[in-house]
């Protein structure tokens, strides 16, 4: 229920500033936005009428298409098409793993390791909670790439590279290896009063940029909540 409310209040908040805020990059091939924990993507098919981001940016940028997605919990970069032609460039090159998303994360733990590349096969939309799960029979190949960045007291901040793109992919891969997402209790992570969503924000995207040919890469800011999660761990220490 918290972290309904919470995340409720970011869309309210952001659907009541100007959209142009979130902005990070445009062109006439481009949009690339900041997009908000707690917000959908695309139309929630448990809250048909509460804002998406497609809905706001069409309403202040045209038409738009979708490359790639990011969860409603998850804040951070995002890659949106202005042309159709722009759209077919850059689905090939996510399709092909050409472009690049680095995620960064706070986990429950502190791994052992400094780098290491989880391979497990994942199945998704499994049973009530649409939950994905490690399914070494039905599961599709997945593989994330872990890398520590901090050690906190009881805890870690991670960087986090998707070679594959699985619905929930990096929440189960950290949680599969004993590091589940703090906050993410949908994935066994306890609850938590240092940040009310799982955190995980998509930090850094990176691609050809299809009229200059030239590699491109966007950056987002952490958002208020993840940041102050990260300050709170420090005092931890």
């Amino acid at each position: 229920m918290l972290e309904h409310m919470i995340l409720a209040g970011t869309i309210a908040r952001v659907g009541s500033t100007s959209i142009k805020k979130l902005i990070l990059h445009e062109d006439a091939e481009l949009l690339v936005v900041n997009k908000p924990a707690g917000m959908p993507v695309l139309p929630d098919g448990w809250e048909k009428d509460a804002p998406y981001l497609v809905k706001l940016l069409e309403e202040e940028f045209g038409r738009l298409w979708i490359v790639h997605r990011l969860d409603k919990i998850t804040s951070g970069v995002m890659a949106f098409a202005r042309t159709a032609e722009a759209h077919r460039a850059l689905n090939m090159q996510f399709e092909q793993h050409q472009a690049q998303k680095v995620y960064h994360a706070i986990v429950v733990g502190e791994p052992e390791w400094d780098q290491y590349t989880a391979r497990h096969p994942l199945r998704v939309n499994v049973g009530h909670s649409h939950r994905t799960v490690v399914d070494h029979n039905k599961g599709k190949s997945s593989e994330t790439a872990f890398h520590v960045l901090e050690r906190y007291k009881g805890f870690s901040f991670l960087e986090a590279v998707p070679t594959t793109g699985r619905t929930h992919q990096i929440r189960v891969h950290a949680y599969a290896i004993g590091f589940p997402l703090l906050g993410d209790t949908l994935y066994s992570a306890p609850e938590t009063e240092l940040i009310a969503r799982p955190a995980l924000h998509a930090h850094l995207l990176t691609f050809t940029h299809l009229a200059s040919g030239e590699r491109v890469s966007f950056t987002a800011p952490y958002p208020d909540d993840f940041h102050t999660a990260l300050e709170k761990l420090l005092l931890l220490a």
